[in-house]
């Protein structure tokens, strides 16, 4: 099965999560860009606040896409040790990539937020969506980063995701949702009709609405 776009998908997603709907403790974000859509329409059914939370992907060097790590707020930094090693990335190399794209991070922390502060996650039942998981390397930044603020429970919501990933996620959030795990994952975007690239315009106007 695949999903018209994002906001289907994320109107599919908010089908599994009836048990978090009306709650005060509950509070959803979107991990940009991509995640944003599908993150609105979560917080819509759920009647719950939404919020962005940027983290930032570590692109192997030539191959930017595949990701060696991650980095989210609060100097939170994860490796996937396997792709480091199969690349022979140095540290030096690992800590020129990280200086880039927290330069990156903190643009859009400005250009999404401004001088606000990050979202009140402490005591908090926080959903972290995004709209769809290869590595996992983004969400488990998120999930270390909002760990750090002493949430009650985090929740890892997805419409699709690589099976491995969900059980390595399991391991490290209080629940994973996810509307489908094909067997066979090649990328995101293939699980989409319409997979074109979310702009900063559009996070903003969806973070307005909220």
């Amino acid at each position: 099965m695949t999903f018209a776009d994002r906001p289907a998908a994320g109107r599919a997603l908010a089908e599994r999560l009836g048990a978090f709907a009306d709650r005060s403790d509950v509070i959803v974000l979107g991990l940009p860009r991509g995640g944003v859509p599908v993150a609105a329409e979560v917080a819509t059914a759920l009647g719950a606040p939404l919020d962005v939370y940027v983290v930032r992907k570590l692109g192997v060097p030539g191959h930017n896409e595949l990701a060696f790590g991650a980095i989210g707020p609060g100097g939170v930094r994860v490796l996937n040790a396997d792709v480091v090693q199969a690349y022979a990335l140095s540290p030096e190399r690992i800590d020129a990539v990280t200086n880039t794209e927290t330069e990156e991070l903190e643009r859009r922390q400005r250009e999404y937020r401004g001088d606000a502060a990050l979202p009140m996650t402490t005591d908090r039942t926080v959903m972290l969506v995004d709209d769809g998981l290869a590595t996992g390397a983004t969400m488990r930044a998120a999930v270390a980063a909002v760990r750090q603020s002493g949430p009650a429970e985090v929740i890892v919501a997805v419409p699709v995701a690589a099976t491995a990933t969900v059980d390595g996620l399991a391991r490290l959030a209080d629940d994973v949702v996810c509307v489908q795990t094909p067997s066979t994952f090649l990328a995101v975007g293939q699980w989409y009709d319409d997979f074109s690239q979310t702009t900063d315009a559009e996070v903003r106007e969806l973070l307005l609405r909220r």
